[in-house]
């Protein structure tokens, strides 16, 4: 999860994401605590009506301009209000604090919002903060924050306290009800956020402008976040099944482990080491969820810094091309899948997650030995072919911390995956998430890990944040035919030749090579065993609501 797009294009004004998984980045800006009331946070108390969850997952920023990444949206998703939403157990959406949104013309869709809607701090929840949200989103672009996702939004009007009217620059939009879910998609306070800036944590927590299933009752972050049942809320989700809700953020996988499997914690949500699932499969104290699988995992080239790259000395496309090509020749998917992670993640040869409608594998006919197996002889051939010279000195950055305890051994192998027959010589570093958000989208890594987490459950959120021309990659890749098959298949009505569209996209990518997926995982929670509920969140929408759990 987590997205950024560009004026004119499927992103509108600038880069970021998901992500996105996606997924990603942005600075800080409040590093203490702040607290709202005098509830205090601990471990799981036995009783029904607290549930203690612990996650390795750290927020980056509480403002959804400005963060696009799991950790932040999995704290958005519990306290912000949005206009479309889905259920439990569905991918659909429908209006969630609206009582209807369609198009009323081809480029405009009308949300009527439900009448007396008011946030937690008492202020009124009108149609003039819907139009507030998206302005800001567009006016304040920032580069690690969803704004990319609104490439096809023109202008927003409120017409009257109830009544939103989204123009949008190109009709027939399949995707926008999907947006209206996504990151990009949350509906904030005008009286607590600024309307051209990112907003402190501190001042989102002082303001409490939530309309969620629960509110913040204390903020420490990267530490402990202490939620409470939001009594009026009012959108399509049931009422949260448990009143309060605390979050500890671990610092280390092993001790989130630990914890579950003492009951110490009720329910491990992101992100247990392969091993450590295992083992727990079979302890009877806890319960191994697992959930449809949404999430991959990529290198990201970036195309100035990478070798051969346009901003280096000695920058030659062709080279640059060659370089990718060899790394993707050299990848053993099935090694890594099986002896860093047990299964849990399986081998991906396609740029949209398998099992999503449009879905093909257009990079294993390409590269290795053509049937999804590494090919170092066809790797050699490539690089000499293009007159690179090796071995080839690549700097490959990797995150030690937001992808779990298993990144350091799935990077160490594919290091040595790389460097097979002397080809590359890989100078393997890693950079904890926080900075590793600003780092990767600043040019400071050639070549880099990225995870995504689908912003809702169609092939587009696969495609839009990650090849448009100024991207959420932020990785300089540009190609117009590309972009506007991108543009197009979003407004195609007709689905089999949207289909046809999304497999041309994913064809034309595959050669270009600007990133290289090469796994995919499930959603899986660990949870102690009079815990209910997990499964009914751990669906296509890809959205751990905390309001779907229940203890005793």
């Amino acid at each position: 999860m987590t997205s950024s797009l560009n004026k004119g294009t499927r992103w509108l004004a600038v880069t970021a994401t998901f992500a996105v998984a996606g997924m990603v980045l942005a600075g800080c800006a409040s590093g203490g605590s702040s607290t709202g009331s005098s509830q205090q946070p601990g471990a799981s108390s036995g009783t029904s009506d607290t549930i203690l969850i612990g996650t390795t997952d750290k927020v980056t920023l509480l403002d959804p301009a400005g963060s696009y990444d799991n950790g932040s949206f999995a704290v958005m998703n519990q306290i912000f209000p949005f206009l479309m939403n889905s259920p439990y157990g569905t991918a659909d959406v429908e209006p969630d604090i609206a009582v209807s949104a369609e198009f009323t013309k081809p480029t405009e869709y009308t949300v009527k919002l439900k009448e007396g809607l008011k946030f937690a701090n008492g202020n009124d929840l009108t149609s003039s903060d819907v139009k507030f949200s998206f302005d800001r989103q567009v006016k304040i672009a920032d580069v690690n924050g969803p704004s990319s996702l609104l490439y096809n939004l023109e202008s927003v009007a409120a017409p009257d306290d109830t009544t939103v009217v989204f123009t949008l620059k190109e009709g027939n939009d399949q995707i926008w009800p999907q947006i209206l879910s996504s990151p990009a998609g949350p509906i904030v306070d005008e009286q607590v956020f600024a309307a051209d800036a990112v907003t402190p944590d501190s001042e989102i927590i002082d303001g409490k402008p939530y309309a969620g299933q629960y509110v913040i009752t204390s903020y420490d972050f990267n530490n402990l976040i202490s939620y409470q049942a939001n009594p009026d809320y009012q959108g399509i989700l049931p009422a949260a099944r448990t009143p309060n809700i605390n979050v500890k953020y671990y610092a280390e996988a092993s001790n989130l482990k630990l914890d579950v499997q003492e009951n110490n914690i009720d329910v491990a949500w992101r992100s247990l080491s392969a091993t450590d699932i295992d083992s727990l499969r079979s302890n009877d104290k806890v319960k191994v969820v697992d959930g449809p699988g949404g999430e991959i995992r990529y290198i990201v080239f970036n195309f100035n810094t990478q070798p051969y790259g346009a901003t280096t000395a000695v920058a030659d496309p062709a080279k640059a091309l060659a370089v990718r090509q060899a790394l993707a020749d050299l990848l053993d998917r099935a090694a890594i899948s099986d002896q860093v992670y047990k299964g849990t993640y399986t081998p991906l040869y396609s740029y949209v997650a398998a099992g999503i409608t449009g879905a093909n594998e257009a990079l294993k006919p390409l590269y290795g030995d053509g049937n999804g197996g590494p090919d170092a002889a066809k790797a050699e051939k490539t690089l000499k072919d293009a007159g690179v010279t090796v071995p080839v000195k690549l700097s490959l950055q990797y995150n030690p911390d937001h992808y779990g305890p298993s990144s350091g051994d799935e990077y160490g192998m594919i290091k040595d995956q790389l460097e097979t027959n002397g080809l590359f010589a890989i100078n393997l570093q890693s950079t904890e998430w926080v900075q590793y958000s600003k780092d990767r989208s600043a040019d400071v890594y050639p070549a880099y890990q990225l995870g995504w987490f689908p912003d809702y459950s169609d092939a587009d959120t696969y495609l839009t944040p990650f090849f448009l021309k100024d991207n959420f990659l932020a990785n300089h890749y540009d190609n117009p035919t590309v972009n506007d098959m991108i543009l197009k298949q979003a407004v195609t009505v007709d689905k089999a030749e949207r289909m046809k569209l999304i497999g041309e996209i994913q064809d034309a990518v595959a050669k270009d090579l600007s990133t290289v997926p090469y796994l995919q995982g499930s959603q899986i929670a660990v949870v102690a065993s009079d815990i209910s509920g997990t499964q009914d969140t751990l669906d296509g929408a890809f959205k751990f609501r905390y309001g779907a759990l229940t203890k005793g």
